[in-house]
Formats: C-alpha cells, sequence, structure tokens
C-alpha cells in the first residue's frame, strides 16, 4: 500500500527510520541516530517549558492545568485532581489543508 494513502496503521519510531534511511540514504544506524536525536531536542525543550514549533506541521505546547475537584464515577465520592502538565499538539493550516485535501472511501 502506498504511504500517502491513509490506513488503520500505526507508524512507529522504527517506521520514521526506515524512512530517513529510504530517503536520506543514510546508514540505518546513523538514521536512528538522526531520528533519536530529534526527539531527544524535542523532549528537552518541551521538559523545560518551551514550545516546538515545526513549520508546515504544527505546534507542540505544555500547558499547565490547575489542581480542581472531581468525583470517582464509581463510588460518587469527591476528590482532587492534581495539578499537572500537559501536552497539546495544534497541526498548522498547511497540515490540516493536506489531511483534507484528498478523501478516501474507507
Amino acid at each position: 500500500m502506498p504511504a500517502d494513502i491513509v490506513s488503520n496503521n500505526t507508524m512507529t519510531k522504527a517506521d520514521l527510520v526506515e524512512r530517513v534511511y529510504e530517503n536520506i540514504g543514510f546508514s540505518k544506524k546513523e538514521a536512528a541516530q538522526i531520528v533519536e536525536s530529534v526527539f531527544e531536542v524535542m523532549k528537552s525543550a518541551l521538559e523545560s517549558g518551551d514550545k516546538v514549533k515545526i513549520s508546515g506541521f504544527g505546534n507542540f505546547v505544555v500547558q499547565q492545568k490547575q489542581a480542581r475537584r472531581g468525583r470517582n464515577p464509581q463510588t460518587n465520592q469527591s476528590l482532587v485532581i492534581d495539578a499537572r502538565r500537559v501536552l497539546t499538539f495544534k497541526p498548522s493550516p498547511v497540515l490540516k489543508t493536506a489531511l483534507n485535501a484528498r478523501r478516501y472511501d474507507v
């Protein structure tokens, strides 16, 4: 199945390494190091609270969620949900357009 056809498959890190290997021509070991390095740089930036913006793809942003009251749906007991940081992704208009440019019957 061609890579540009929408499917229910999941792309893994190993798949990304394979694509870099095929498209760039580095060895698989070098391709793996490149992919791992990119993820490590992104992870470090996000951990420090920076926004990661990839032009034509989208933005990864860490947002702070405040503590809030919630309840256990099984017991109806009230509890406090701790404050936490969450990662959000907002696709760029270019990516949104590309995703919606072709419609596939699945």
